[in-house]
């Protein structure tokens, strides 16, 4: 039985070697005058989960320029947490997640975006597993040269289903879908959505809704809440 793509990337990630850039302003997904078949079927979602496999010709882009990510905007709400667990590993079967954890931060009000298209990205001066509070994690929906990226099903999951998070001590945290819910890229309540919450949490975030071709943006974000399964 192949081992969990989890297990084979986690190791190469420390719990502060893996922050990205702070100048990270983008998707890093990318966009170019035309877009071939091939590149518009990536960005088009099925009505239900499909595999989520590598197109195998690069993460790097070689031309256009850069487009918002899953939280390219200012988050005014402290950004301070208790100690708690760093998160390592992800596992959602339903929209066929298994991925490494790398860490990012909230820097000078900005939230960073993840640094490729298999990360899901834990900000962890926000809150850390066992803190009572929302654990926030965003991941890319697709990703140029590459197609559909690791949260390209989130906006499948209805409510109960299962998100399973691996603690660095090797604890398995289980929550179940609250919510699923689509914002205006450019009217996200950051406070409401990846704010404290007074229960134990978890908060995706990824990009949705339309992609506009003219700007190369999503014109949404994705937000999924599940809330931690107790006893």
């Amino acid at each position: 039985m192949p081992t969990p793509v989890h297990k084979l990337m986690h190791r190469r990630l420390s719990r502060r070697g893996a922050v990205a850039s702070a100048g990270i302003a983008g998707l890093a997904a990318f966009a170019r005058p035309t877009l071939a078949q091939d590149e518009l079927r990536a960005i088009t979602r099925p009505e239900g989960p499909s595999p989520i496999v590598s197109t195998r010709t690069g993460e790097v882009p070689s031309v256009g320029a850069r487009r918002p990510g899953p939280v390219d905007q200012t988050f005014t709400a402290a950004t301070s947490r208790a100690p708690g667990l760093a998160p390592i590993a992800l596992q959602v079967e339903a929209a066929l997640i298994d991925a490494p954890i790398e860490v990012l931060r909230v820097i000078d009000g900005t939230m960073q975006d993840p640094s490729g298209p298999w990360e899901v990205g834990w900000y962890e001066n926000l809150a850390s597993l066992g803190d009572g509070s929302n654990v926030v994690m965003a991941g890319h929906i697709d990703y140029w040269n590459v197609g559909p990226a690791v949260f390209y099903n989130i906006a499948s999951l209805t409510a109960g289903d299962e998100v399973q998070v691996t603690a660095e001590d090797g604890q398995i945290f289980t929550y179940e879908v609250e919510w699923v819910r689509e914002y205006p890229a450019d009217n996200l309540p950051l406070d409401e959505v990846v704010g404290p919450t007074s229960t134990e949490s978890l908060t995706m975030i990824t990009c949705g809704g339309t992609f506009d071709y003219a700007t190369a943006h999503y014109l949404s974000r994705t937000a999924v809440r599940a809330t931690q399964v107790t006893g």
